[in-house]
């Protein structure tokens, strides 16, 4: 199932994710910082939800409470919402 998730407070506008059950699949940045937004997008393939949420949930860019990694936790966690 893939998923498109607007994305809040980052460069990003949006992050589509791919998921099989609670497996990322592929994801996909749509804006950002290109080097790392595939970096982290080819970081994560084959992790679970739970993983990546580990990973990378809370990570503040700069003075903003969020980034492009913490936003993704969100995209996955609505994309299995959806699901």
């Amino acid at each position: 199932m893939t998923y498109t998730y607007k994305a809040k407070g980052v460069c990003a506008v949006g992050i589509e994710v791919e998921m099989d059950g609670n497996i990322v699949k592929s994801v996909k940045f749509i804006g950002g910082c290109n080097g790392n937004t595939q970096g982290v997008a080819r970081l994560v393939e084959g992790l679970t939800y739970e993983e990546v949420k580990e990973k990378l949930s809370g990570i503040r860019c700069g003075f903003k409470a969020t980034s492009c990694p913490d936003q993704l936790v969100h995209a996955i966690e609505e994309a299995m919402a959806n699901a």
